[in-house]
């Protein structure tokens, strides 16, 4: 598998190419504040993301952060090669965890380009992207495939 940094383009959505496999540039620390405020936000209170106490004995040995903290955050680093030119996001699925997040993990987001089609207009076009994040081990631990509308350079790029 071919990866590239990024597409080296503008991002639209005549420079996303079936095959295509990009490593964002950015990375970033997984700090207890994000699980903490954030899961507390979403009123989730499973002890495992709060109660470090009842974790020690668990194979985790620690807190684990809310998969919904792990995804939006890869699929927030990919955003930046993927989501620039982004009319609407159409779809997330085949959602996985594939590895516990612990604070302190550094996570590193790829994104392999699936497929692409016309919209039902002509100012956009469909891309599915394959998002996936490790951590600093290179151990995965999030996968999702995200349908986002792309603008067409043709109407919206520099002319």
């Amino acid at each position: 598998m071919k990866v590239s940094a990024y597409t080296g383009k503008d991002n639209y959505f005549e420079d996303f190419v079936p095959g295509i496999v990009m490593r964002h540039a950015r990375g970033k620390t997984v700090e207890a504040i994000e699980n903490v405020i954030l899961t507390n936000l979403v009123m989730n209170t499973a002890e495992g993301h709060f109660n470090e106490e009842a974790m020690r004995d668990t194979p985790f040995k620690h807190r684990i952060t809310f998969g919904g903290i792990t995804a939006s955050l890869v699929i927030g680093l990919a955003s930046q090669d993927t989501g620039e030119n982004a009319l609407a996001e159409l779809g997330l699925n085949k959602i996985r965890f594939k590895a516990p997040v612990l604070h302190g993990d550094t996570l590193h987001a790829y994104t392999e380009v699936v497929s692409v089609k016309d919209a039902d207009r002509a100012d956009a076009g469909i891309v599915l992207f394959r998002h996936w994040g490790v951590n600093q081990h290179n151990k995965i631990v999030f996968e999702g495939e995200r349908t986002v509308l792309v603008k067409r350079r043709s109407h919206w790029g520099d002319k």
